[in-house]
């Protein structure tokens, strides 16, 4: 438990270390790209999970008028 603490305690040093390194591999017109792409992934996930969450929603909603 300790190390996750540890693993996950980045400071603004830290931090600017992994966007140098980040800005070397990729080089600065890569990087657009791969934020866009992160973005439409994030926002596909969100997506799906809500899909779960009212379809969830939708089949308690049919067990309960059912019920009745």
């Amino acid at each position: 438990m300790q190390t996750l603490i540890i693993l996950f305690s980045l400071g603004a040093p830290e931090i600017l270390l992994i966007a140098l390194v980040v800005l070397l591999i990729f080089g600065g017109k890569k990087i657009p790209e791969l934020m866009r792409g992160l973005g439409k992934g994030v926002t596909e996930f969100r997506k799906g999970m809500k899909d779960i969450e009212n379809d969830i929603k939708d089949e308690d909603d049919k067990k309960t008028e059912e019920n009745k």
